[in-house]
């Protein structure tokens, strides 16, 4: 049974309620007393151009209002997300990345109890430069021993590609990536930086012996000018290369797509991104988009498993999330994101880490 907001007014009783579920009394408070009568979603800037997409058609469909749709990050959005239960917060999170553990249990202790997870397909974290850039070709250890602020352990005073590589070109290294809040920059460091560093079996081992020590030595990017953070918008960073020709972007693959014009991939371990590269998990950089619903919202916010249907229709292959860049689920999936969105599914916390 959906969860009602209760009324703004409170009394003895609504005090007492707000001293076991503070955060969903202030909720009801900053909305009027009244539930939304639109979907609130906040999240990853990978995802928001295919959410908006949906948010659009989900209202041609339906007559519905509109979904309002923010780009706060992954991080910013499960941070907002987790605050609680209630009109003043977000009814989706949409995630770059699946949610950590951590995240999870934050969510549970203020309120948020059933989550339900909904994988709507892949994209890739792309490594690009601009069309008339140097035609690098990098290897994951390229990327480690550049961007690592101490790799092996110690200080990193590569300046050029070539510093890192002799086989690379004596051109300056810069990258221009996604900000620590970013679910991609979390994909970043796990899939490229680190897992460079897991190229040499001394570090593999530190991770097996020492996993604090090993997230340090692997995975703490150097700061500017090497390794510069950019804001929640990638398409910043495809402005960025077309005015820095010798840099380097870290951005979702779909804005790579979308953007052929501008910027060229780079392949990674002789693997360039594309469609098919990422769907089968060959490129690096190949990871899942998720959105996450709060079960307890649905009923009161109107046609939010609506929308998450329409969204399962978007990116299934063919739709027209495709064309937007989205890559689509195998067919597995689609029939496990079917299920869940007929059943509403929760998570249990098991699947996480």
């Amino acid at each position: 049974m959906a969860q009602k907001f209760a009324p703004r007014t409170l009394g003895v009783v609504g005090a007492a309620v707000c001293a076991l579920a503070l955060s969903a009394c202030q909720d009801q408070a900053s909305s009027g007393g009244n539930a939304r009568d639109y979907i609130s979603a906040a999240g990853s800037s990978t995802v928001y151009p295919f959410a908006t997409t949906v948010g659009e058609r989900f209202a041609e469909a339906t007559g519905n209002k509109t979904p309002k749709i923010d780009s706060t990050g992954t991080g910013g959005g499960f941070e907002r997300f987790c605050q609680g239960i209630g009109a003043g917060t977000p009814d989706i999170s949409n995630a770059s990345r699946r949610m950590k553990k951590s995240e999870y249990d934050k969510c549970q202790a203020n309120g948020v109890k059933d989550i339900i997870e909904i994988q709507i397909g892949y994209d890739g974290l792309a490594f690009g430069e601009a069309q008339r850039g140097p035609g690098l070709a990098l290897t994951l250890e390229d990327i480690y021993k550049a961007l690592a602020a101490n790799p092996y352990g110690k200080p990193n005073t590569a300046k050029t590609w070539k510093d890192v590589n002799p086989a690379l070109p004596a051109v300056a290294i810069s990258v221009f990536g996604p900000p620590s809040t970013s679910g991609t920059y979390d994909s970043f460091k796990e899939l490229l930086l680190m897992a460079g560093c897991d190229k040499n079996p001394e570090m593999k081992a530190l991770k097996a012996s020492d996993e604090d020590k090993h997230k340090e030595v692997c995975g703490t990017f150097r700061g500017s000018p090497f390794y510069v953070e950019q804001g929640e918008n990638d398409n910043l960073i495809i402005s960025k290369l077309a005015t820095n020709p010798t840099s380097v972007g870290a951005f979702g693959f779909s804005y790579l797509n979308s953007n052929r014009d501008k910027v060229k991939g780079i392949a990674i371990d002789g693997i360039q991104p594309t469609m098919e590269t990422i769907t089968d998990e060959s490129y690096p950089g190949s990871r899942a988009m998720y959105i996450y619903i709060k079960k307890a919202h649905v009923g009161t916010i109107p046609g939010l498993m609506e929308y998450a249907a329409e969204f399962a229709k978007g990116a299934a292959a063919g739709g027209y999330l495709n064309e937007k860049g989205l890559i689509p689920p195998h067919k597995e999936m689609e029939a496990k994101i079917a299920a869940t969105i007929a059943s509403q599914t929760v998570m249990t916390g098991a699947e996480l880490k």
